[in-house]
């Protein structure tokens, strides 16, 4: 094996164009942790703040000046290629998937938790496996945060707001297997897609505004996009219904901050509920995703899959925005 591996690197917060390929020494893992040979590495949006420091906030969490983990990339695929001391459930050789704390994927190789790590079956492809962490991972989390397929209702309807990103698609997917009728708002360039993926009705809130929806058609609306005026959504509620918040912009300093204080204000006193979602990594929930995948229940839905010389055009076409679906980058 080689002692020296390739990354790409952004030393200082910015745009995808300054990321640049450096050399580096092959890591050693230390107490519970692994070293895997990345096969793939899919990107999300927010390898994107993290590249850019934006919003504010984020930066005393990774990095105050320039980024801590100046390599993005936070879910991988790959070969578990050493283990450090107390490792378990993990051996060397081993078909691994996995998110990263902080990144770290679009390199050779790379250092991570053992118990983030859980088994690839071998009918799922390294680029699909790659693509479930966060997103799929996300998704999943909201669908139970909104008490979709656990409260016993025969067919809740859900609006889903932002359905042909990489948590949407997944979303669609999701809800429907947990039997509900799922509307979907999306681009029309993406709109057959997302019906494919399981959606009864598409709508683009742009063009046709949530307002002019019946109030009360929703059981929960899961909010994916974070542009819509919340007292719009909470209308769109039956009584008891809920608003998952996933996404949003927001602001160059506080970025979603503002938006989750006012759906806590809104919340106050009232039936319909609106909940900020915090997903967190949970690898039982992505052994369940890759099982799903492994079944042919779930298909991730990925735009573009990039070589790994490439791996500055594959953060720009996330950092564009309107990306359908994910885009991964292969191994080198």
């Amino acid at each position: 094996m080689t002692e020296t591996m390739t990354a790409w690197r952004r030393e200082t917060y910015g745009p995808a164009t300054g990321t640049a390929p450096v050399q580096l020494p092959i890591p050693t893992p230390g107490r519970d942790e692994v070293v895997v040979r990345v096969r793939a590495t899919a990107l999300n949006g927010g390898d994107v703040h993290i590249l850019h420091g934006d919003p504010l906030l984020v930066r005393p969490v990774f990095g105050l000046r320039r980024p801590k983990q100046p390599v993005r990339g936070m879910d991988i695929a790959g070969t578990a290629t050493a283990v450090g001391p107390g490792v378990v459930g993990v051996e060397v050789g081993e078909e691994v998937v996995g998110e990263l704390p902080a990144g770290g994927g679009l390199a050779t190789f790379v250092v991570a938790p053992a118990a983030r790590l859980v088994p690839r079956p071998p009918g799922v492809a390294p680029a699909h496996a790659a693509s479930l962490p966060i997103a799929a991972g996300t998704a999943w989390q909201a669908l139970d945060a909104a008490q979709i397929g656990i409260d016993g209702d025969a067919q809740p309807r859900v609006l889903i707001i932002g359905a042909s990103g990489g948590v949407g698609t997944f979303a669609v997917q999701l809800a429907a297997l947990r039997g509900a009728e799922v509307w979907a708002s999306c681009g029309q360039r993406s709109a057959a897609l997302v019906r494919r993926l399981g959606a009864t009705r598409t709508l683009d809130h742009r063009s046709a505004p949530l307002t002019e929806l019946p109030a009360g058609t929703f059981h929960a609306v899961i909010d994916i996009a974070g542009r819509a005026p919340l007292r719009h959504l909470r209308r769109l509620l039956e009584p008891r219904g809920s608003i998952v918040l996933v996404g949003g912009e927001g602001g160059h300093v506080l970025g979603p901050i503002p938006r989750m204080l006012a759906a806590a204000l809104l919340s106050i006193g009232s039936r319909r509920r609106i909940r900020p979602l915090a997903a967190s990594a949970h690898p039982e929930i992505l052994h369940k995703l890759l099982e799903l995948v492994d079944e042919g229940d779930l298909v991730p839905v990925i735009e573009q899959e990039y070589a790994f010389a490439d791996a500055p055009a594959a953060l720009g076409h996330v950092e564009a925005g309107h990306t359908i679906g994910k885009v991964v980058v292969r191994g080198a």
